[in-house]
């Protein structure tokens, strides 16, 4: 059976990395950050940058007077949400294509995954944890589907028959055919991204937060957030019917899991924040 080092190695086209966000996470955390800082990093990606200000002066994040350059933005908004923002327009470029192994169409799985990603801040914003690891978690939870997906291709109708006509989990579909399945495949590429080991564990293992350690606890707001998502509809493809909820996740979360309703209203009423970042030229 194939490794997912042997897979990774023989893929040709490996999704370009996000370099600024593991960097900007770092950066973030430092006590002597500043704007300058923040700026200086950024800037180097002119269309990133581009991006950025497009959503800064959106309805969803500006203020009456449009912020200039990155400085202004980042100055008026924040780091927190202008690290959202980064983040948003990084996950863009390697989220918004067709899935086809999927049955995604352009656009689900960036749509899936801005929903879960504000879906599970909102709980973390509640609960007073780190936002922006809990952001990029929800963002890249699914990011592993993107390197399987022309693989599976050629076994779509296998997929949708087992997934759709006799329930089994899609991770165990995964498996079965590959020999791993989209969530380790996902942790690897971030290991290799150089994202912190937080973030590795919380996508190798956000279907089942419970065995992702000492970081079981950003597992579960990446398995929460994805839950909402496809509680709201946002990102079927062939998945929407192998979405098993954790217990568990809840439990690590302290959350009765008939929250979920709840913060399912407060997600949807973000869906204006949503479709401004859905709509985000990359």
């Amino acid at each position: 059976m194939t490794s997912i080092e042997d897979y990774l190695s023989r893929v040709k086209n490996l999704p370009p990395a996000p370099r600024i966000l593991p960097e900007l996470l770092q950066l973030l955390r430092r006590s002597d950050v500043d704007a300058d800082k923040v700026v200086s990093l950024v800037k180097y990606d002119p269309a990133l940058t581009a991006s950025v200000l497009q959503l800064a002066n959106s309805a969803f994040f500006g203020s009456a007077r449009p912020a200039g350059d990155l400085g202004e933005a980042v100055t008026r908004l924040g780091f927190q949400q202008v690290y959202i923002l980064v983040a948003a327009v990084s996950g863009a470029r390697n989220l918004s294509p067709a899935q086809k192994g999927y049955g995604m169409a352009s656009g689900d799985l960036w749509r899936h995954s801005a929903t879960s990603a504000v879906a599970a801040q909102i709980i973390a914003k509640e609960l007073g944890d780190d936002v922006d690891l809990v952001f990029t978690a929800g963002l890249l939870h699914d990011i592993g589907k993107v390197i399987l997906s022309d693989t599976l291709e050629s076994t779509y109708s296998v997929i949708v028959h087992e997934t759709s006509q006799n329930r089994y989990p899609l991770l165990e579909v995964e498996r079965r055919i590959l020999g791993f399945d989209h969530a380790q495949v996902g942790g690897r590429l971030l290991a290799k991204w150089n994202f912190p080991p937080s973030l590795v564990a919380a996508i190798e293992h956000h279907h089942q937060p419970d065995h992702a350690g000492e970081h079981a606890r950003l597992a579960a707001y990446a398995h929460v957030g994805n839950l909402i998502a496809y509680s709201l509809g946002q990102g079927y493809g062939n998945a929407a019917y192998a979405m098993e909820p954790s217990s568990a996740a809840f439990r690590i979360l302290g959350l009765a899991e008939d929250s979920l309703p709840n913060y399912m209203m407060h997600t949807f009423d973000q869906m204006g924040v949503i479709e401004a970042l859905f709509r985000v030229k990359t």
